[in-house]
């Protein structure tokens, strides 16, 4: 059986009369003559099956059922308006610009700027990689739109939690170090939250260590790590397939990473973005 559909201008029409407390006022506004109008709310009503505006005197008020239609007419209309002005949206102009952590690059990248592009195919992405250090100011500024960092405490205007996941020890594969020496480490240099975790864990399991290599780059630490100069400690995100994980190492907790925003209503194409990073990294 084939339901009935509502016309949204009729609805249009029943709640601008009903806000304005006047259809005469809404039949001005909305551009239509009374007659119109009136012909309107008659077939809203045959198409309900009952009345949904009853005499007061000179006026008009709400009947119980037109109580209930106005309330759904509302969020019907809301809807259609939501979804017309974010199709809208996408045929926006302009530039989005995104921080991203760089061990999230590789793994974000490729599958959200597609599916960005195929949305908004006239926005321009620009796409700075780097530390939580360096994204973080340029939030407060406004020089980024939208940045993906670990959680180093530090929070910004507009930040969502989005997840965590575990800090791991990496190593080359057939690489081991002597016992007996100091654990050569291959890390950021400071201020880095990882570095600080990774220095902490050792001097709570009483493991000497020296700091063999420091990298500005995540590529760079992989470099390292793959040539045997020491270990390091990422995780599992974007880690390079010749590498391993080392499990003789002290345990350590997860690391959580955050989503800031320069502002708290960025726009359709923001809070698009923002939803497929979300859904990416779950």
């Amino acid at each position: 059986m084939r339901l009935p559909a509502f016309d949204l201008d009729v609805l249009r029409t029943f709640v601008t009369g009903v806000e304005l407390d006047s259809f005469a006022k809404a039949a001005e506004r909305l551009g239509r003559s009374t007659s119109a109008v009136s012909a309107q709310l008659k077939k809203l009503e045959d198409q309900v099956g009952a009345p949904v505006l009853a005499r007061a005197g000179r006026g008009l008020v709400l009947t119980p059922l037109g109580e209930l239609l106005l309330s759904h007419a509302r969020r019907l209309l809301s809807l259609n308006d939501e979804i017309f002005g974010h199709l809208h949206g996408t045929q926006a102009q302009g530039t989005l610009r995104l921080g991203l952590q760089e061990d999230f690059g590789e793994h974000l990248l490729s599958q959200v700027l597609q599916r960005f592009a195929a949305v908004y195919p006239r926005i321009n992405l620009e796409v700075r990689l780097g530390r939580s250090a360096e994204l973080l100011p340029l939030i407060d500024s406004a020089r980024l739109d939208v940045a993906l960092a670990w959680d180093t405490g530090v929070r910004t205007a507009w930040a969502t939690h989005l997840g965590h996941t575990p800090m791991r020890w990496i190593g080359a594969p057939a690489r081991r170090f002597p016992a007996d020496e100091p654990l050569p480490l291959v890390l950021f240099d400071a201020p880095c939250v990882l570095r600080s975790a990774a220095i902490e864990a050792l001097d709570a399991a009483g493991i000497a260590w020296r700091i063999a290599l420091t990298s500005p780059s995540v590529a760079g630490l992989w470099a390292a790590v793959n040539a045997g100069l020491g270990v390091t400690l990422r995780t599992d995100i974007g880690l390079p397939a010749p590498l391993r994980v080392l499990t003789e190492l002290p345990a350590l907790p997860s690391i959580g990473y955050v989503l800031h925003r320069a502002r708290e209503h960025g726009g359709a194409a923001v809070d698009d973005l923002v939803q497929m990073i979300g859904q990416a990294m779950a």
